[in-house]
């Protein structure tokens, strides 16, 4: 059986208050989550001052401040991320950030030590930083929100090239070069998660187009999980079906709170349940061996048939179909030998309903 990584993403979701963040592993951890995600970095080094909200977060959040000065509010100093780091240790839930700005990525790999890294869908064009999350060697998982299947390629060509080369200088055709090596493609499949996504806040259900992942995994044969940010649980489900291996999902301690990401994340009690049928979808889903289960063992001789006498047959007598039927149980001869034996000599005397032994 595949166990699906559950990423709970609190993102900024504690509002720029680490005794909310703290409260958000808190949740994470007893619903069974196996990391808490949240976002690192600095503003000033993230956006333009005079950038524009986005219309979701003007929905949620006062319209005219600024997307810097709303990025500022929620901002948290490195020092609480370490603070969250051990307290989540503490809590048995594994520790996440996605670094979207260059500090903040070597705040993370080095001062804590990350294994693996979170790329936001944002940045997926951001070749230069695509190339620094590659050169940590750490694992990487990418989200694809607002791209199309070239960019996605192009994105992984820069990440091969991170991957293999120290000494090459960066170019598009040294990044293709790495792409298409073996070599490559090898460090690709091990170290690299494709997560589809719909990079809408919330994002309605006629655009998660969830067949999407699937092609996603033909297409460069990678791990694929899925990124939702629907309004509920029901197309993480799905894609765990279809065989996400991983899942992120934002969550809350309330939705009703202000901020940019509340009324789109997952209650404390939805994102258990979420996680609660995740592994139930696991379960039955099982692994991919046809075989008989133990009880279908047992069941098998009391459903299936055997070959028995349809009525008196003498020693001597021919086997035919006028005289030979099947019927239960099975654990006589099965039916699938009865041209075996028709126009055969029956060795001894039958009774009616008596299974043939021949």
């Amino acid at each position: 059986m595949t166990r699906t990584i559950v990423i709970a993403e609190a993102g900024v979701n504690h509002n720029g208050y680490i005794e909310n963040a703290f409260k958000l592993v808190d949740i994470a951890s007893e619903a069974g989550a196996d990391y808490i995600k949240f976002q690192t970095f600095q503003a000033s080094e993230l956006i333009d001052r005079k950038t524009k909200k986005a219309d979701y977060q003007k929905a949620m959040t006062d319209e005219q401040e600024s997307q810097y000065e709303m990025l500022k509010r929620l901002e948290l100093p490195f020092s609480a991320f370490e603070d969250l780091f051990e307290y989540s240790n503490k809590k048995n839930i594994k520790f996440m950030s996605t670094a979207f700005d260059q500090n903040s990525l070597e705040f993370l790999n080095r001062k804590l030590g990350m294994s693996i890294n979170k790329i936001p869908s944002g940045e997926i064009t951001n070749s230069p930083f695509l190339l620094e999350h590659a050169k940590s060697k750490n694992n990487l998982i990418l989200s694809t929100g607002m791209s199309t299947i070239s960019e996605i390629e192009d994105a992984l060509s820069v990440i091969a090239f991170g991957f293999l080369n120290e000494e090459k200088k960066p170019s598009i055709d040294n990044f293709n070069k790495a792409y298409q090596s073996a070599e490559g493609k090898r460090a690709l499949k091990e170290k690299v998660t494709l997560l589809h996504c719909t990079s809408e806040y919330p994002a309605p259900n006629q655009n998660l187009n969830l067949l999407a992942m699937n092609e996603i995994k033909k297409y460069f044969d990678l791990k694929v999980g899925y990124s939702d940010h629907s309004i509920d649980i029901d197309a993480s489900i799905i894609a765990v079906s279809m065989g996400a291996r991983v899942i992120e999902k934002h969550f809350t301690i309330d939705k009703t709170m202000d901020g940019p990401d509340h009324a789109a994340s997952l209650n404390p009690e939805e994102l258990s349940e979420l996680i609660r049928k995740i592994r139930d979808i696991e379960t039955i889903k099982g692994n991919s061996e046809k075989k008989p289960t133990r009880g279908e063992i047992k069941n098998k001789k009391l459903v299936r048939k055997s070959i028995v006498a349809k009525g008196t047959i003498y020693k001597g007598d021919l086997f035919s179909e006028k005289n030979l039927s099947v019927k239960r149980p099975g654990n006589g001869i099965s039916p699938m030998r009865i041209w075996d034996i028709l126009g055969k000599k029956s060795t001894r005397e039958y009774q009616h309903d008596e299974q043939i032994i021949e």
